[in-house]
């Protein structure tokens, strides 16, 4: 095999090199799909799904928190959540009466209760004092002061919250058990939501 001079082999890396320089060129500027170019001729275009749009539910936030109103989450958010974009709680807010780790339901209200019952918050005083017992932040006190209720059924209530977050309607204790139909129209007059 004949031996490429020094000269020659130079002028073939040189050629090399621009060869590579300007495919070079041509592949970064070449039209991109995701900067809205056309792709050349026999190209891919690669086309980007749009994400589905998550589900969402209103709910309203009120009570002890620094900005309650109305307020869209994703579907399968938290009470949590649902404070934390009311502003969070205020200092005066009884967290432990709320299950934050409930889910939100469209159309549902958030009650944070305040010591002292400030904030508005409706009551939750008991039938003893003429106020409503709130069944979404009733304790087990004020469940079991509600007449032929007790302390077992008062747990029963307070389980049945926790498992499917808060109460939509006064209706749905007479799913909790030991609570029947006659039992139910009793309460409705001395339970709110």
């Amino acid at each position: 095999m004949p031996s490429v001079s020094r000269p020659r082999a130079l002028a073939y890396a040189a050629v090399v090199l621009v060869l590579l320089v300007a495919g070079g060129r041509f592949l970064t500027s070449a039209p991109d799909a995701h900067q809205g170019g056309t792709p050349g001729a026999g190209g891919l275009e690669l086309v980007e799904a749009e994400p589905a749009d998550a589900a969402e539910v209103i709910v309203h936030v009120a009570g002890a928190v620094r900005q309650p109103g109305l307020y869209t989450l994703e579907e399968g958010s938290r009470i949590d959540d649902a404070i934390a974009r009311a502003g969070g709680p205020t200092g005066k807010a009884v967290l432990d009466a709320v299950n934050l780790a409930a889910p939100v339901a469209d159309g549902q209200q958030v009650v944070v209760p305040a010591r002292g019952g400030s904030g508005g918050q409706p009551a939750a005083e008991g039938p003893a004092t003429g106020g409503r017992v709130h069944l979404n932040t009733a304790t087990l006190e004020q469940l079991d002061a509600l007449p032929g209720v007790g302390p077992v059924t008062a747990q029963k209530i307070l389980d049945y919250r926790e498992e499917r977050g808060a109460f939509q309607s006064v209706d749905e204790l007479d799913a909790v058990p030991g609570i029947g139909p006659a039992r139910l129209e009793e309460l409705r007059e001395l339970v709110d939501l």
